[in-house]
């Protein structure tokens, strides 16, 4: 037992690896923005339609990943799709004009659907009480691989030239594939659930349309879905715009916009596991709990990010401190959302029942670095990413209180579904 402990650990370890090169090499065209912008001569618009590209391609292939993590083994599909990552992350730094260049980046999106298996794997060897705390330190890597990206950017590429880092950041992405591709173990579909523990078989539970089906006529998933649409609004514009509306809106220079964001950063990582640490606890006491949490995310996110952009540019420090304040909340929702899923769904539909989740938020997420090109061109990055962020993350809250009226019901029914599958498997095991 203390052995499949550690294993499980090492997983995380390994999926943590994976998540923080990942990121970093995703994150990276945020901070390279100058860079790129420069070299191909192309507006805020035409930059949006760079990043929209890898969101439509990742926005598309979700539902077909999340098909073929419920249909086979998923470490191996995991592996296949660092494989990709580091191939198609070659292939954007290899072109010299710009069409070509957005259409290698939209090849980047191949992979970036690719996550909905790597959380339905940790599933299986979590149990649901303790699965939020595990997402936010996986989760943790996000905001540490966009730091890294930022580093990298700023102080690396003016050097060595941003498509070296690209080289870079490829490459990693094949050595991870080997790795989990040797190193990570399939384990069987819920074998943690409460329902099945202490047992040594628990049966294969198969994918299936009609399950599939049913995962959808759960209401509490109709406002996960609508939350998700419109909660990753901001998320990207300010992962793509960011950077560009300090240096240029607010007068930060590059050692400036480094010695801010990195501080904001980590606080921004630590709001993960807090976030999920807090869903756990508060999961124990009532089947809401992950919800209220996320709740109070979007909601104090939003007050102290819009207190924020408002700060006076010259204020800086009132500056810093409203935008520390919003980085702790945040990311309250994320790692509580995932274990929403799951807390609803069987675990033969975990991966396409997530997949069409992240379908429904890439759609907003493909819009929003478009959106907000358009808006900052037309007015200001400020007016961007203030005025997207603020309507996409009040939306979010009153979905989320909308979730709060069906959890429970939810909850309950896949618990006594489980509990159904154990009595049955018993049975099985005793004739």
């Amino acid at each position: 037992m203390k052995k499949e402990k550690r294993y499980r650990w090492k997983v995380v370890g390994i999926f943590f690896a994976f998540m923080l090169l990942h990121q970093t090499d995703k994150l990276l065209i945020g901070p390279l923005k100058g860079p790129i912008s420069e070299e191909f001569g192309i507006t805020n618009t035409q930059f949006g339609l760079i990043i929209s590209g890898a969101l439509i391609v990742s926005t598309i292939l979700y539902p077909i990943w999340g098909y073929l993590y419920d249909r086979y083994a998923r470490a191996k599909l995991l592996a296949l799709a660092s494989l990709i990552w580091g191939a198609t992350t070659w292939l954007s730094a290899i072109v010299k004009s710009y069409i070509p260049f957005v259409a290698t980046r939209a090849s980047t999106g191949i992979d970036d659907s690719s996550y909905p298996g790597l959380y339905s794997l940790i599933a299986d060897y979590f149990s649901p009480n303790e699965r939020s705390k595990v997402y936010g330190i996986l989760q943790v890597s996000q905001p540490i691989g966009y730091l890294v990206g930022m580093v990298l950017a700023l102080m690396l590429a003016p050097v060595i030239g941003w498509r070296t880092i690209f080289y870079i950041t490829g490459s990693l992405g094949i050595v991870l594939a080997i790795t989990i591709y040797f190193k990570v173990k399939e384990v069987p579909r819920g074998q943690s659930e409460p329902e099945f523990e202490g047992m040594d078989e628990i049966g294969q539970f198969h994918f299936s349309w009609e399950a599939a089906k049913e995962v959808f006529k759960k209401k509490t998933m109709w406002f996960i879905l609508l939350q998700g649409f419109a909660g990753v609004f901001p998320w990207n514009v300010i992962t793509y715009f960011f950077f560009d509306y300090l240096a240029k809106e607010r007068g930060y220079d590059e050692m400036s916009v480094l010695t801010t964001m990195a501080p904001i950063i980590l606080i921004l990582a630590g709001g993960y596991f807090v976030g999920g640490a807090l869903g756990d606890w508060l999961f124990k006491r009532t089947l809401k709990g992950r919800v209220i949490v996320s709740s109070l995310g979007v909601i104090m996110g939003a007050i102290f990010l819009s207190l924020a952009l408002n700060s006076p540019i010259e204020s800086r420090m009132t500056f810093f401190i409203f935008m520390a304040i919003a980085a702790l909340f945040m990311p309250f929702s994320s790692p509580n959302v995932i274990s929403t899923v799951y807390d609803v769904t069987p675990p033969e539909v975990r991966s396409t029942a997530q997949s069409v989740e992240y379908f429904i938020e890439n759609g907003g997420a493909a819009l929003a670095p478009l959106l907000a090109g358009i808006i900052a061109d037309a007015s200001s990055m400020h007016n961007a990413i203030l005025y997207i962020s603020i309507i996409a993350w009040g939306l979010s809250f009153l979905f989320y209180f909308g979730a709060m009226f069906f959890i429970d019901g939810d909850i309950s029914s896949l618990r006594d579904k489980m509990a159904k599958r154990a009595l049955d498997e018993k049975a099985r095991q005793a004739a």
